[in-house]
């Protein structure tokens, strides 16, 4: 018996998938500015010390009612703005942060909420100075996958409520802020490949414990490993996007400290002016790091049509993360 043979099954269609790029951007600070030596006094430090050591001059602090939700609600707004678009139109919040107003419900739900995206789709991202990295990187493959439209990814803090004042050793870092970006479909400015890892064995160098709730840091080894794996991270993630690192036009890595900032400079062998440094007025904010540099950088004028820009973080966990943008106007 001969069995009827059946024709073959056409081939899938390629599935392609859609750019995804920065169409929109914001960033707020509390007006507050809290001086590196009204710090120093405190502890018993020369005027200078924090700002040599650091490269802070100042940090914004929050008033004592304020929510790190509202800190972020806020810069959501000036996203969406930038972006020429409504709180109706966002398809997902993504809000990186270390510092929830409550232990639960997250930040994310509340955010959208007040913005009015109604009923979008609502994540925190926990990855500490690297969240914000995270959160473009899981908010790109929303966009390229079409599972979402328009995502809204936030980097907010509110540091000054896990400082210890009297701990010389992170005292004069932290400062509080918020920024954000909107993610959507576009033909040009595309989110590029990312590269994330992380190392358990090295969470106790920065830690906050639950017991007391302030920040705690072995600032030598902290140092040396955030130089090592910004550049280590920074040339993976160049190469994985089949680029050379004279091709990167700005690099906007996390404002952590002004001497690990320079070290990672000289350890990728670039000129000075590639690489921002925006930390002197707002300290180390954590997640809102990089979208706060975004806006300092686009203040400044150094971000253009076209530009292919690195962004790059390492943080408590220790996590670390970089992503190749090309910046391109909404």
């Amino acid at each position: 018996m001969r069995w009827p043979v059946e024709a073959p099954a056409p081939a899938p269609a390629e599935r392609t998938l859609t750019t995804a790029g920065i169409v929109g951007l914001g960033a707020v600070l509390p007006e507050e500015a809290v001086p590196s030596d009204v710090i120093a006094d405190r502890l018993g430090l020369a005027h200078g010390w924090i700002e040599r050591r650091t490269g802070i001059a100042s940090r914004r602090r929050v008033a004592a009612d304020a929510r790190v939700s509202d800190l972020a609600a806020d810069a959501a707004r000036a996203a969406l703005a930038d972006a020429s678009l409504d709180a109706a139109d966002i398809d997902t919040v993504l809000v990186a942060t270390l510092a929830p107003d409550e232990i639960t419900p997250n930040t994310a739900p509340q955010v959208a909420h007040a913005i009015g995206a109604g009923a979008a789709g609502a994540i925190d991202i926990g990855a500490a100075c690297t969240g914000f990295v995270s959160g473009i990187t899981v908010a790109a493959g929303l966009v390229e996958s079409g599972r979402a439209e328009n995502v809204l990814v936030i980097g907010a803090e509110v540091m000054s409520r896990y400082t210890d004042y009297d701990d010389r050793s992170t005292a004069g870092l932290f400062g509080d802020g918020a920024g954000a970006v909107v993610l959507a479909p576009r033909e040009s400015g595309a989110i590029g490949r990312s590269v994330l890892g992380s190392d358990g064995a090295a969470a106790p160098f920065i830690i906050a414990p639950r017991e007391t709730a302030l920040m705690r840091m072995d600032g030598h080894e902290t140092f040396k490993r955030a130089v090592r794996t910004l550049v280590n991270n920074a040339i993976e993630t160049v190469a994985a996007n089949n680029l050379e690192l004279d091709d990167i036009d700005l690099f906007v890595l996390h404002q952590a400290n002004g001497r690990i900032t320079s070290a990672v400079r000289e350890g990728l062998d670039v000129e000075a002016e590639r690489v921002l440094d925006a930390i002197a007025e707002v300290g180390n904010t954590s997640a809102a790091s990089i979208p706060l540099a975004l806006a300092t950088a686009r203040e400044r004028g150094l971000l253009h049509d076209g530009d292919k820009v690195l962004l790059g973080a390492v943080g408590a966990g220790f996590t670390w993360g970089a992503v190749v943008v090309e910046w391109g106007s909404a």
